[in-house]
C-alpha cells in the first residue's frame, strides 16, 4: 500500500482492531509493515487509545466485569494512636477490552503485549478504607493486552487504610482489618466485581513473598462479597479480611522480663530482718530503678489506649511502693518498741493470733513454772544480738535494804509485760512480711501463667 509504514524484513504484519459501537460497526486493517516480533507500531492501537475515556462495552447494559487479587507483600506499619495500617500491596486487576483483537498468526504469532496503562481505559477500583492523599504508585506502568482484548493490569502501591485496631492485649494482640475493593463511580449496571483467584491462593502467595520479618506477621485473609447502597445507587465490592498478628519476643525481651527480675529482687528483698537498717534504702533504690526502667521504655508502649501491660507495670509499681512503705512503718514500730512500745489493739491481737499460731487440732497445755509471761529474746533495730528487756531482779535482801519490800516484784511485771508487748509488735512485722511475700509469689505466678496463655492463643 502506498504511503504505508516501510518494510522491514519484507515480513508484512495485519493487526485488526474492531469497534463496535452501539448502531454502527467500523473495522480498521492497520497496516503493519515494518512490525516484527521485536515491536508492534503504537499507532495501531490509535483508535483505542482515542477512546480509553470511555467503558469499553459494545452494549452500554452490559457491565463490564472486573477481576481483582492482591498480594500482601510488606506490612509496614501499624499505627495505634491514628488507627491506620501501612502496607505494601500489588493489585492485579483484569477485564475485556471488546474491541481489541487481533489473529496470532497473521502478525509472526503474537499474542501478548505491553501497553502503557494512560493509553487505555482503567477501572477506577479504590480501597474504600485507604487515604487517598497518601498512596503512592509509581508513575508509567504497562498493562498486557492478548489477542482476545483481555487486559491485565498489575499496580504495587503503599496503601494507608484505616483499621480497627485494639491493643488491649499489647504485646500479643491480634488485628482484623479491612481491604474493601469498589467502583468509585460505576454502579453494579456498569461495573460487577469477581475473583479470578481463591482466597487462599492469595494467602499463600502474600505468606511466601512478604518480606517484612519484622513486628507483624499476616495470619489470614477471608473474603466477603456484600453490596453498598449509597442512597438509589448500588455498588458492587468485594471486603477482604486480613488477619496480622504481632510477634511479641521484642517486647517480651524488653519489657516483661526486665521488670519481672526487679520484681522477683525486691520479693527477695523480704528475706533482710524486718530491723535490718539497709532493707529500707535496698527497696529506695530498686523503685527508683523501675521508675527509670519504665521512662527509658516508654517508647516501645502504644502511644493511645490502656493495653493490658500498662496494667501490669503499674501494678508492679504499687507493689513496689506498698513493699517499701510497709518497710517504713515495720521500722518505725520496731524503733518505738524500743522505748514506749504502744498497747495493741484487741482485734488486732486476735487477728495475730490466729495468724501466727500453728495450725494444730488442739492447743497444747503451757509447762509449769511458765506462765507465758516472761520476757523472751528479740531481734531490735541496732542491735545485733537478742536482748531482753527486763532489768535484772533485785533479789529480797537489796529490796528490804531499799526500803521497798513489793518493788522487784512489781517492776518484774511492768518489765514482762513490757516485754510481751515487744513480741507481739514485733511477731505483728513478721506477720506483715510473710503476707506481703505470698502476695509477690501470687502475682509473680499470676503473671507468667497470663503470658504464657496470651502467647500460645
Amino acid at each position: 500500500m502506498e504511503g504505508g509504514w516501510p518494510v522491514v524484513g519484507g515480513v508484512l504484519l495485519c493487526l485488526t482492531v474492531s469497534l463496535l459501537l452501539p448502531g454502527r460497526g467500523d473495522t480498521f486493517t492497520i497496516n503493519c509493515s515494518g512490525f516484527d516480533q521485536y515491536g508492534v507500531d503504537p499507532a495501531a492501537f490509535q483508535a483505542v487509545f482515542d477512546r480509553k475515556a470511555f467503558r469499553p462495552v459494545i452494549n452500554n447494559s452490559i457491565p463490564t466485569h472486573v477481576n481483582i487479587s492482591f498480594t500482601l507483600s510488606a506490612i509496614l506499619e501499624v499505627n495505634a494512636q491514628l488507627q491506620l495500617l501501612t502496607s505494601f500491596l500489588w493489585i492485579n486487576l483484569m477485564w475485556n477490552n471488546p474491541f481489541i483483537s487481533w489473529n496470532p498468526q497473521e502478525c509472526v504469532s503474537l499474542k501478548k503485549l505491553t501497553v502503557s496503562a494512560e493509553n487505555l481505559w482503567l477501572p477506577d477500583i479504590v480501597i474504600l478504607e485507604s487515604s487517598m492523599d497518601v498512596d503512592q504508585a509509581p508513575p508509567g506502568l504497562t498493562a498486557f493486552v492478548n489477542s482476545e482484548g483481555q487486559i491485565k493490569y498489575d499496580r504495587p502501591v503503599r496503601v494507608t487504610s484505616i483499621c480497627n485496631l485494639d491493643i488491649f492485649y499489647f504485646p500479643f494482640d491480634q488485628q482484623n482489618c479491612t481491604l474493601t475493593f469498589s467502583s468509585f463511580l460505576y454502579t453494579v449496571d456498569s461495573m460487577l466485581l469477581g475473583m479470578d483467584k481463591e482466597v487462599w491462593e492469595i494467602t499463600d502467595t502474600s505468606r511466601n513473598l512478604i518480606q517484612t520479618q519484622g513486628e507483624w506477621e499476616l495470619l489470614s485473609i477471608n473474603k466477603a462479597t456484600p453490596k453498598m447502597l449509597v442512597g438509589s445507587n448500588l455498588y458492587d465490592q468485594i471486603m477482604f479480611y486480613v488477619a496480622i498478628r504481632r510477634r511479641p519476643s521484642l517486647y517480651v525481651i524488653n519489657l516483661l522480663v526486665p521488670s519481672g527480675f526487679l520484681v522477683a529482687i525486691d520479693a527477695l528483698s523480704f528475706y533482710l530482718p524486718a530491723e535490718s537498717e539497709n532493707r529500707a534504702p535496698f527497696k529506695m533504690t530498686l523503685l527508683l530503678g523501675y521508675n527509670v526502667f519504665l521512662l527509658m521504655m516508654n517508647d516501645l508502649l502504644p502511644a493511645s489506649g490502656t493495653p493490658l501491660i500498662s496494667v501490669y507495670f503499674a501494678l508492679c509499681l504499687s507493689l513496689m511502693v506498698v513493699s517499701l512503705l510497709e518497710t517504713i512503718f515495720i521500722t518505725y514500730l520496731l524503733h518505738l518498741a524500743t522505748t514506749q512500745p504502744p498497747p495493741m489493739p484487741r482485734w488486732l491481737h486476735s487477728l495475730l493470733l490466729y495468724w501466727a499460731s500453728p495450725r494444730k487440732c488442739c492447743p497444747t497445755a503451757p509447762q509449769k513454772g511458765n506462765k507465758g509471761l516472761g520476757p523472751t529474746p528479740t531481734h531490735l533495730p541496732g542491735v545485733k544480738e537478742p536482748v531482753e528487756l527486763v532489768w535484772k531482779v533485785s533479789g529480797p535482801r537489796e529490796a528490804e535494804l531499799n526500803g521497798c519490800p513489793g518493788s522487784a516484784e512489781t517492776q518484774q511485771e511492768e518489765e514482762a509485760q513490757k516485754q510481751h508487748l515487744v513480741d507481739l509488735w514485733v511477731k505483728f512485722s513478721h506477720v506483715m512480711d510473710t503476707l506481703l511475700f505470698r502476695l509477690y509469689l501470687l502475682f509473680m505466678a499470676t503473671s507468667v501463667v497470663t503470658v504464657i496463655v496470651l502467647w500460645n492463643t
